[in-house]
């Protein structure tokens, strides 16, 4: 069983920084591709931004390129990060963490397996 748990979000003004964590459990999650997604009350889920399973390949969306970038240490569990920097009010969502079994990176929320329970960004201006 997968277990992805987000943290690390709160409330910061504009400008301002955030490091997201996903705390990783299961067999094999050291081998899935894992990705960040964030969604904004009434709105659909945007893909933010995901990395291979060795961290050798990364992908990032456009409206975040430049100022977030995607780790994970593979150490014991797989912990999973999203460095966010120069924040601005329209990054205000809940970002989630998600995981997928496919060596393949994806930019669509369909093909990951498993989610975490979503961790709540704002930025105030």
């Amino acid at each position: 069983q997968v277990q992805l748990v987000e943290s690390g979000g709160g409330l910061v003004q504009a400008g301002g920084s955030l490091r997201l964590s996903c705390a990783t459990s299961g067999r094999f999650i050291r081998t899935y591709t894992m990705a960040w997604f964030r969604q904004v009350l009434g709105k659909e889920r945007e893909f933010v931004a995901a990395i291979s399973w060795s961290g050798g390949r990364t992908l990032l969306s456009n409206s975040m390129k430049g100022r977030v970038t995607i780790s994970r240490d593979n150490a014991r569990n797989s912990v999973v990060y999203l460095q966010m920097s120069s924040l601005k009010p329209e990054d205000t969502a809940v970002y989630y963490c998600a995981a997928r079994s496919s060596g393949l990176i994806s930019t669509q929320e369909q093909e990951y397996d498993y989610w975490g329970q979503g961790t709540q960004v704002t930025v105030s201006s």
